[in-house]
C-alpha cells in the first residue's frame, strides 16, 4: 500500500499541487467487484481546499487515473455501518449516497479518521458520523497551518497524522494582530529584516517591562501567601467537621441498610402470602366438589327427568375437577391426592350405578316388547279363536312397530352416556354390546314378522292351503327368557325362537317359476294379471318405505345416545367386516380407552346397525327371491324401486348402513333383472315352429311388444333408465335374429311373409312406444318390411300374363341386338299377326280369374293377426299396373299405327282388383 501511495503522490497529486493524506482500496457494494482508491487530499496553496477523490487504473492498466473528486466541504454523513463488530462497509452521503466496500476493516477505519480530523481541522460545517467506534474520533486542537513547498522531491513518508500537524492554521485573532502590525510598519514588506528587527527589538522591551511588573509585586505576593496559609487551616477545621458528620452518617446508614432489610423481608412474605392465597383459591375453586353435586352423584335418582339432570351435572362437575390443569407442584400436596382419590372414587361409583341402572333399562324395555310379541302370538292360539282373523289382521297391516318411545326415554341419559364414554370406557363399551345384544334380536322378531306379512300379501295363499299363524311358545318359557334378561350383566341368555317361516307355493291359477317372455309355463304371457303386479310393487314399496324410516331413526339414535360422530367418512367398510361384534370389534375401533378418530366412529356406528339389523339383508334377498319366483316381471319393479331407495340413501350418507345394505340387494336384483333378459333370449333362440300351420306374428316378438310397454310404464322417469336400454337393445337384437332364424326354417308360411308381418308388427311397435334408445332399430324394421313386403309381392305375382311376357322379352331382346324399334315388326316372329294372336289368349275374364286365384292364395298365407292382406293386394295391383304400361309401351313404339290394343285397360283391372277384395 506504501509503494502505492507513493506513486499515487507522485504521478497524480503533486502535478496538481496535493498532499495524499488517507488512502483506501475499495469496491462498489453490491455489484461486480472494480476495486479502487478513495483518496483523502489537500491543496498546498491558500486557501486550503479538502477534498476525496476517487482513482482507479486505466483499463489496460499500466498507469493509474483520476476519476472523480468530491469536496469534503459536500461531505453530509459518514456511515461505518456498525460500530462494536469489524465490517468493511461504510457509506458516504455527498449529493447522493455512495455505498463502499473496503479491503479491510483497518484501511477503512484509518481513511474514517483522517476524514474526521480534517473535518475538525479545515471545516466549520461538521460532518456527521454514524455508527464509528469512538476510538476514532478524537478531539485535535487547531493549529496554524504550515506552509509546505511544492515539488516533486517534497517529503510525504511519516504518516498521514505527522503530516496533519506539521501544519498548523492561524486562527482570527492572530491573522487580525499580524496585519495591525504590518499596517503599523511602511517597509514590513520590502524590508522584512528590518521588520523583524524591529520586532525583536520591541520584544525585548517586553520581557524587562514584565520582569519589572514581577519584581514590583513581590508584597502582594506575600500577602497572597499568608491568605493561602489561612486558607488551609480553614480547610483543615472543615475537614475535621466533616469527618464527625460522616462518622454520624455512618451510624444512620447501618441503621438504613436493616430497615432496607426488614422492608424487603416483609416485602416478600407478602408476595409469598399473596401466591399461597392464589394457589389455595386455585384448588378450593378447581378441586372442591359441592355437597349437592356429592349426594347426586351417590343417591341422585336416574329415573325421573330432575334427578337425571342433577347428576348430569353433578358428573360434569366432576369430570372438570379431575380434568383440571394442575399447576407444577400441586400433585405432590397430600390434600390434593387424597381429593383426586375421592373424585375417583365417586366416579367409579357413579360409573357403576349409571352401567347398572341402564342395564335395567333396557331389560325392562325390551321384555316389555318381548312380552308383547308373544301376547299378540299366543291370541292367535287361544280355543275360539278364529286363526283366519288373525291372518287377515296381518295381511292389512304391513307396517313396523315404532320405536319413537323407547328413544325418547334413553335419549335422557345421552350426556351421561356422553361422560361415561370420556370417564370409564370399558362400562360404556359394556353398554354398547349389551344394546347390541338385546336390539338385535327385539328387531330379528319384529322385521321376520314384517316380511312373513309381506309374503303372505304377495301371495295370498300359505303353504298347502293351511291357514297361516304363528307357533305360539309356553307362557313359562317367555318368562324364563324375561327372568334371564334381569338377571344377566349385559347378555341375553333366552331363547331366540321366532315365527316359523311361510313356504310360498304357486297354486293352479298361478304361473309356474319358468316364467319367460316366450313361454310362461302352462299359461301365457298375455294371462298375467297386472293387478297382481300392481299389488306386488305396492308391497314391495312399502316393504322398503317401512324399512327406511326404522334404520334411519335407530341409526340417529345410536349417534346422539352413543355420542357417535355422523359426519361423512372416505373409508368404507363391507358387510363382511362387521359380521362378527361380540368378539370385542368395539375394543379395536378404540386403544387406551380413548375414541379414535371421526371415520372410526362413523365405522363403528355402521357396524352396529349391522349387528342390530343383520337379518334385514337376507329378508330383503328371500322376498326378492319369491318376487322373481312369482313373476319374473317382478324384477323390473323391484329394480326401479331398489335403485330409487339406493339413490336417496346415497344422497344422506354414502357410507351409511342403509346405503351400504340397499346396494347389495340392489346388486341382486340387478343380477335377477339380467337373469330375466338372458332366459328370454335363450327362449327366443331355442324356439320350435310347428310345421303344418302358418306361422303369423311369433310369440316372442308378441311378448316384445307386452314387456316393452311394461317396462315404459314402470321404468318412466327412473334413475336406472340406462340398465332397460342396454336391456332393450339386446332383447331387440335376439329378437331380429330369432325372426331371420324361423323365417328362414318356416315351410308353410313363405320367408318374406314372416319377415314382412313380424317386422311389420315390431316396427308400429316401436313407433308406438317411442323408445329413444331403438330409433336405428325402428328404421331397420321398416327397412326390412318395406323390402320383402317389395320381394313378396314380385314373388307371388310373378307373369300373369306369361305368354304376353315372353313375346316381348324376344322384342326386347331383338332391340338390344341393334334393330331399330319401328323395324320389329317386319320379324317373322314378332309380326303383327304373332301379336294378335298372343294378346287374344287373355281376354278380360281370363285375367280376372288369374288375380282371383292370385288373391286367395296370398290370403292363405297371411295371417288375420297383422290384417296385412289389404297392403299387399295393394300392392299386387300397383306391380300389376307397372306391367300393363310396360307392353302398351312397347306396343306403341315397337307397333306404331298397327291399333292393336290389349283386351282389357287399366280401369278393367282396376274394377277387377277392386270386386274381388270385396268378394272375399
Amino acid at each position: 500500500m506504501t509503494a502505492i501511495k507513493h506513486a499515487l503522490q507522485r504521478d497524480i497529486f503533486t502535478p496538481n499541487d496535493e498532499r495524499l493524506l488517507s488512502i483506501v482500496n475499495v469496491c462498489k457494494a453490491g455489484k461486480k467487484k472494480r476495486n479502487c482508491f478513495l483518496c483523502a487530499t489537500v491543496t498546498t496553496e491558500r486557501p486550503v481546499q479538502v477534498n476525496v477523490v476517487k482513482v482507479k487504473k486505466s483499463d489496460k492498466g499500466d498507469f493509474y487515473k483520476r476519476q472523480t473528486a468530491w469536496a469534503l466541504r459536500d461531505l453530509a454523513v459518514v456511515d461505518a455501518k456498525d460500530a462494536i463488530k469489524e465490517n468493511p462497509e461504510f457509506d458516504l452521503h455527498f449529493d447522493k449516497v455512495y455505498k463502499w466496500v473496503a479491503s479491510s476493516t483497518v484501511e477503512k477505519n484509518t481513511f474514517i479518521s483522517c476524514i474526521w480530523k480534517l473535518n475538525q481541522r479545515y471545516l466549520r460545517k461538521k460532518i456527521d458520523f454514524i455508527n464509528v467506534s469512538s476510538q476514532l474520533l478524537e478531539e485535535l486542537p487547531k493549529v496554524a497551518e504550515e506552509s509546505v513547498p511544492s515539488g516533486e522531491n517534497q517529503s510525504v513518508a511519516g504518516g498521514d497524522e505527522e503530516a496533519v500537524d506539521e501544519y498548523q492554521e492561524l486562527n482570527a485573532r492572530e491573522e487580525q494582530d499580524i496585519e495591525i502590525m504590518m499596517e503599523g510598519c511602511e517597509y514590513a514588506i520590502s524590508n522584512a529584516e528590518a521588520f523583524a528587527e524591529k520586532l525583536s527589538r520591541e520584544l525585548q522591551v517586553l520581557d524587562g517591562a514584565n520582569i519589572q511588573s514581577i519584581m514590583a509585586s513581590e508584597k502582594q505576593v506575600n500577602i497572597l501567601m499568608k491568605l493561602l496559609d489561612e486558607a488551609l487551616k480553614e480547610v483543615d477545621q472543615i475537614e475535621l467537621k466533616l469527618s464527625s458528620y460522616e462518622e454520624m452518617l455512618q451510624s444512620v446508614k447501618e441503621q438504613m441498610d436493616q430497615i432496607s432489610e426488614s422492608n424487603h423481608l416483609i416485602h416478600l412474605s407478602n408476595t409469598n402470602n399473596v401466591k399461597l392465597l392464589s394457589e389455595i383459591e386455585f384448588l378450593v375453586n378447581h378441586m372442591d366438589l359441592a355437597k349437592g353435586h356429592i349426594k347426586a352423584l351417590q343417591e341422585g335418582d336416574l329415573t325421573s327427568s330432575r334427578g337425571i339432570e342433577a347428576c348430569t351435572n353433578a358428573a360434569d362437575a366432576l369430570l372438570q375437577c379431575m380434568n383440571v390443569a394442575l399447576r407444577p407442584g400441586h400433585d405432590m400436596l397430600h390434600a390434593v391426592k387424597q381429593q383426586q382419590q375421592r373424585f375417583s372414587d365417586l366416579r367409579e361409583q357413579f360409573a357403576r350405578r349409571l352401567a347398572s341402572h341402564l342395564n335395567s333399562v333396557f331389560v325392562q324395555q325390551f321384555s316389555q316388547t318381548l312380552l308383547q310379541l308373544y301376547n299378540r302370538s299366543h291370541s292367535s292360539s287361544v280355543p275360539g279363536h278364529d286363526q283366519s282373523s288373525t291372518l287377515a289382521q296381518h295381511s292389512v297391516e304391513l307396517t313396523l312397530p315404532n320405536h319413537h318411545p323407547f328413544h325418547r326415554d334413553l335419549l335422557r341419559y345421552a350426556k351421561l352416556m356422553e361422560w361415561l364414554k370420556n370417564t370409564d370406557y370399558g362400562k360404556y363399551e359394556g353398554l354398547t354390546k349389551n344394546y347390541m345384544d338385546y336390539l338385535s334380536r327385539l328387531y330379528e322378531r319384529e322385521i321376520k314378522d314384517f316380511f312373513e306379512v309381506a309374503k303372505i300379501k304377495m301371495t295370498g295363499t300359505t303353504r298347502e292351503g293351511k291357514k297361516f299363524a304363528t307357533l305360539p311358545r309356553k307362557e313359562s318359557a317367555v318368562k324364563q327368557e324375561t327372568e334371564s334378561l334381569h338377571g344377566s350383566s349385559g347378555k341375553l341368555t333366552g331363547s331366540t325362537s321366532s315365527l316359523n317361516k311361510l313356504s310360498v307355493q304357486s297354486s293352479g291359477n298361478r304361473r309356474s317359476q319358468s316364467s319367460s317372455l316366450l313361454d310362461m309355463g302352462n299359461m301365457s304371457a298375455s294371462d298375467l294379471d297386472v293387478a297382481d303386479r300392481t299389488k306386488f310393487d305396492k308391497i314391495f314399496e312399502q316393504v322398503l318405505s317401512e324399512l327406511e324410516p326404522l334404520c334411519l331413526a335407530e341409526q340417529d339414535f345410536i349417534s346422539k345416545f352413543f355420542k357417535l360422530q355422523q359426519h361423512q367418512s372416505s373409508s368404507g367398510t363391507t358387510m363382511n367386516e362387521a359380521e362378527e361384534m361380540d368378539g370385542g370389534i368395539l375394543s379395536r375401533l378404540h386403544t387406551s380407552g380413548v375414541p379414535q378418530t371421526i371415520s372410526s366412529e362413523k365405522d363403528m356406528i355402521r357396524q352396529m346397525m349391522t349387528k342390530i339389523f343383520r337379518c334385514i339383508e337376507p329378508e330383503l334377498n328371500n322376498l326378492i327371491a319369491l318376487g322373481d319366483k312369482i313373476d319374473s316381471f317382478n324384477s323390473l319393479y323391484m329394480l326401479v324401486k331398489m335403485s330409487h331407495h339406493v339413490w336417496t340413501a346415497q344422497n344422506v350418507d354414502p357410507a351409511s348402513f342403509l346405503s351400504t345394505t340397499l346396494g347389495n340387494v340392489l346388486v341382486t336384483v340387478k343380477r335377477n333383472f339380467d337373469k330375466c333378459i338372458s332366459n328370454q333370449m335363450k327362449q327366443m333362440d331355442e324356439v320350435k315352429i310347428s310345421k303344418k300351420s302358418k306361422v303369423g306374428i311369433l310369440p316372442f316378438v308378441a311378448e316384445f311388444e307386452e314387456f316393452a310397454a311394461l317396462a315404459e310404464s314402470i321404468f318412466k322417469n327412473a334413475e336406472r333408465r340406462g340398465d332397460l336400454d342396454k336391456a332393450y337393445i339386446k332383447l331387440i337384437r335376439a329378437v331380429f335374429v330369432s325372426v331371420e332364424k324361423v323365417a328362414n326354417e318356416s315351410q308353410k308360411t313363405p320367408r318374406d311373409v314372416v319377415m314382412m308381418e313380424n317386422f311389420h308388427h315390431i316396427f308400429a311397435t316401436l313407433s308406438r312406444l317411442k323408445i329413444s334408445c331403438l330409433e336405428a332399430e325402428k328404421k331397420e324394421a321398416k327397412q326390412k318390411y318395406t323390402d320383402h313386403l317389395q320381394s313378396y309381392v314380385i314373388y307371388s305375382l310373378g307373369q300373369p300374363l306369361e305368354k304376353l311376357n315372353h313375346f316381348f322379352e324376344g322384342v326386347e331382346a331383338r332391340v338390344a341386338q341393334g334393330i331399330r324399334e319401328e323395324e320389329v315388326s317386319y320379324q317373322l316372329a314378332f309380326n303383327k299377326q304373332e301379336l294378335r294372336k298372343v294378346i287374344k289368349e287373355y281376354p278380360g275374364k281370363e285375367v280376372k280369374k288369374g288375380l282371383d286365384n292370385l288373391y286367395k292364395k296370398v290370403d292363405k298365407h297371411l295371417c288375420e293377426e297383422e290384417n296385412l292382406l289389404q297392403v299387399v293386394w295393394h300392392s299386387m295391383q300397383d306391380e300389376f299396373i307397372r306391367q300393363y304400361k310396360h307392353f302398351e309401351g312397347l306396343i306403341a313404339r315397337c307397333y306404331p299405327g298397327s291399333g292393336i290394343t290389349m283386351e282389357f285397360t287399366i280401369q278393367d283391372i282396376l274394377d277387377y282388383c277392386s270386386s274381388i277384395a270385396q268378394s272375399h
